[in-house]
């Protein structure tokens, strides 16, 4: 299924995203089962999704996915871990060796945003750059799991852009600091269920800049698999449901470029992931 997030009157409602257009879950208050948030849905167990599916096939009433307006994918989840140089040819455009162990750094909510949302570039930055990511959302805890039984603790899958603002990130060793910004991590729009994407390990990934496609590849040039990312990270963390994995990126971003036409306001950046559906913002 495809999960979306979206604001509503009353706050954040949740939905499901269909050929039709999307049905709003959550306005089904008679239903105790029904979800009411994005981490009710995580949660849910076979019967319930049962029920949701047959809801969803009965439904009449659509909403447009242009009347929307998303949230975050997931709003408050209790770590966003991502990866650094996970792709083999964009440790090479940034002139990085291939590392010999997943690099990692952390965000956190203040970073997310929604994919039409617009993001604020921090008057401190200038050199901001874009990374169009798939991310993990993790399903249910995990700890110390083998790489082979890994996807199953995974929910689902989202597209995502690690927006970076290198003059900030690379000003000493951590890079925090360039990374952890507000808005720097715009997820969205929908989340698909695992049972749809299938292989992770096989989705073309695209990014365009003003209208000029810049990042074009797949996830099979990862260098450590989905799978050997939430291995690796369950073996020192408990991974807790809802938490988001930023996979890595690969080449093309303007770091990686002789010519460096950095973000700047009024630009706007697609993000796309095979399946996933399309991640736009716009910058002031």
């Amino acid at each position: 299924m495809k999960w979306i997030s979206f604001y509503g009157p009353s706050g954040i409602r949740v939905g499901v995203w269909q050929d039709s257009g999307i049905v709003d879950v959550t306005r089904c208050r008679d239903r105790p089962t029904f979800p009411a948030s994005i981490m009710d849905v995580i949660a849910m167990d076979g019967h319930d999704v049962e029920d949701i599916h047959s809801f969803v096939e009965a439904a009449t009433e659509f909403l447009s996915p242009e009347d929307v307006r998303y949230a975050p994918a997931v709003q408050k989840p209790s770590k966003i871990l991502c990866v650094g140089l996970n792709y083999r040819k964009h440790a090479e455009e940034t002139g990085m060796p291939i590392p010999e162990h997943p690099i990692y750094f952390s965000k956190f909510c203040n970073s997310l945003a929604a994919s039409g949302e617009t993001v604020v570039i921090p008057a401190n930055a200038r050199e901001i750059d874009f990374e169009v990511e798939l991310v993990a959302i993790v399903g249910r805890q995990a700890k110390q799991v083998a790489v082979e039984d890994a996807l199953q603790y995974v929910f689902g899958y989202a597209t995502g852009n690690d927006l970076s603002a290198r003059d900030l990130q690379f000003r000493t060793g951590q890079w925090l600091y360039g990374k952890a910004i507000d808005g720097f991590s715009p997820l969205g729009p929908c989340i698909v269920t695992a049972d749809e994407v299938g292989n992770p390990q096989n989705l073309g990934l695209k990014l365009w800049h003003n209208g000029q496609l810049m990042q074009d590849s797949n996830t099979g040039d990862m260098i450590f698999s989905v799978a050997e990312v939430v291995s690796d990270l369950s073996q020192i963390m408990t991974l807790e449901p809802g938490d988001l994995i930023y996979t890595g990126t690969p080449e093309g971003v303007i770091m990686g470029r002789s010519e460096k036409r950095w973000v700047t306001a009024g630009d706007e950046v697609i993000c796309e992931v095979s399946g996933l559906g399309r991640l736009v913002n716009r910058f002031q």
